[in-house]
């Protein structure tokens, strides 16, 4: 069993980051193996995670993935480890709007059976704390408040109000955390700057946060409440096991990369009416990383190369896609489109995922020599998937900047925010999914692509509203939605078919 515990807060911008990821980073100097996992879509955290423990970090999305998917998806990523320290989203109680408490913190602890350290921010409140606190601690019995952190304390008599309002609440004080400015990491319209992006300041950034949480947090209290978690049944998720059949031609062999994840180098009226059909319907083997299972994937001769796009521009990805993608037969190779200026070679199908591209796209531009390369790929037909920054980076220009030119579209910034879960359904067959498949998605974003949808689009998005998005042409899919593999493990395994085509 891995001793786990969850990170909530009363609302965002209490600190749950900053603990979080300094439980993370002060375990793991401890000698311990720490699990990171982050509540939600994000994927700026799980960087932060990644770099403080050393291991992927991984959400745990009850809406994008599914209840089901949440307990098996964290035992995947945790095996083997001593503690996983999960980080929730927003507020405790928050989750997917109007769906009560689906995909909200408190819903992702109960499905893991995990006591909660609540971070409260402290600094502007002295006995009230007690009302707070106990309030979240009494409002859902299912969910166990095990112990309060203070944040943003402002001195020693500040703390010792706080202390004296909470002795009776019943809820222990776990630690007190002082306000540090030289531990805030900067930020801009869509949240934290990514690792990728500072890699240097945010390694110090992190061994700053594990310091303050030595210093003021009750390292073998949280450590003892995370033990104190019942055991887990069911079994792991596998990306080898999430196929429906095994994959064609398997052989044994070798050992996995650095970090036990997965082996990777580094018409709209026929639209319309599949939304109204949703809408009626509303040779080697790698180890994974639980460190037990053979992943097997087919001889290399039958392993097409998948280049995945990293580096600062796109670093947004769920680890379990290249997984998937490796688990279903290919080779899956990172590159990073700020500085290669050719694809990898051998590259029979191109993944980009999400990230920053508007921030640099006068270098984005200025590499033609991958642009032509992308546009090249797309135009042979062989099968590109590319979400929200993948997208911009194939249209004609971004903020007039030339980009690949593959999709008859332009995309700019915009000062409006797109945000939030969606339902969709594929309107268009493409190299990801057959007409109809449904799925649940997230947009984040302050762009615009125009036009949004292409004559061939990629979704029906049917919630919050009506409209098709996205473009699929040949063998490319690109749309602004952000969807998790493993809620549809068929799509790597299609995507890989078609680059063997």
């Amino acid at each position: 069993m891995v001793a786990r515990v969850v990170v909530a807060a009363p609302s965002s911008g209490s600190g749950k980051t900053t603990v979080a990821t300094g439980l993370m980073a002060a375990f793991t100097e401890a000698g311990l193996a720490v699990s990171p996992h982050k509540v939600g879509p994000d994927y700026i955290d799980p960087g932060y995670h990644s770099l403080a423990t050393g291991r992927p970090g991984r959400n745990l999305d009850a809406y994008l993935c599914g209840p089901d998917l949440v307990a098996p998806l964290f035992a995947h990523g945790s095996a083997g480890c001593d503690l996983a320290v999960v980080e929730g989203v927003m507020g405790l109680y928050d989750g997917a709007a109007g769906q009560g408490e689906l995909a909200s913190t408190a819903h992702v602890a109960k499905l893991l059976r995990a006591p909660v350290v609540l971070v409260v921010d402290a600094s502007s409140q002295s006995r009230s704390v007690a009302a707070l606190v106990h309030g979240f601690a009494s409002w859902d019995p299912e969910v166990r408040v095990g112990g309060v952190i203070l944040n943003k304390v402002g001195s020693e008599r500040h703390e010792e109000l706080l202390r004296e309002a909470l002795d009776s609440s019943g809820v222990p004080v776990l630690g007190a955390l002082r306000r540090v400015p030289q531990v805030r990491a900067p930020s801009r319209h869509l949240g934290l700057v990514p690792v990728a992006e500072r890699r240097g300041e945010a390694l110090a950034s992190v061994a700053a946060l594990a310091a303050q949480v030595r210093d003021g947090v009750d390292l073998e209290a949280v450590l003892a409440l995370a033990r104190s978690a019942p055991e887990l049944s069911g079994a792991g998720w596998s990306p080898c096991g999430a196929f429906p059949s095994p994959a064609p031609s398997r052989n044994r062999g070798s050992a996995p990369g650095p970090g036990g994840g997965s082996p990777v180098r580094v018409g709209h009226a026929a639209a319309e009416s599949a939304l109204r059909a949703s809408s009626s319907n509303a040779g080697r083997a790698e180890i994974s990383p639980d460190g037990r299972e053979p992943l097997d994937r087919p001889a290399d001769r039958e392993r097409p190369v998948v280049a995945l796009a990293g580096g600062a521009a796109f670093s947004f990805s769920y680890a379990e896609h290249a997984e998937l993608l490796t688990a279903a037969g290919a080779e899956v190779v990172t590159f990073d489109p700020l500085h290669d200026e050719e694809l990898p070679p051998g590259t029979r199908g191109l993944v980009i995922g999400g990230g920053f591209p508007e921030v640099y796209a006068p270098e984005l531009s200025a590499n033609e020599p991958l642009r032509k390369a992308v546009a090249e790929l797309a135009g042979s037909g062989a099968p590109v998937a590319a979400e929200c920054a993948g997208l911009l980076y194939l249209a004609r220009e971004l903020d007039g900047k030339p980009m690949c030119g593959v999709l008859d579209a332009t995309a700019r910034m915009s000062e409006r925010l797109t945000l939030g879960y969606r339902e969709a359904v594929a309107v268009s067959d493409s190299a990801l999914v057959g007409v109809g498949t449904r799925m649940r998605g997230h947009e984040f974003h302050r762009t615009v692509v125009e036009p949004g949808a292409g004559a061939a689009p990629a979704w029906g998005l049917h919630a919050p509203e009506r409209r098709v998005e996205g473009f699929v042409q040949r063998g490319v899919h690109a749309s602004y939605l952000h969807t998790h593999w493993a809620a549809e493990p068929g799509i790597a395994r299609r995507f890989v078919e078609r680059c063997k085509a």
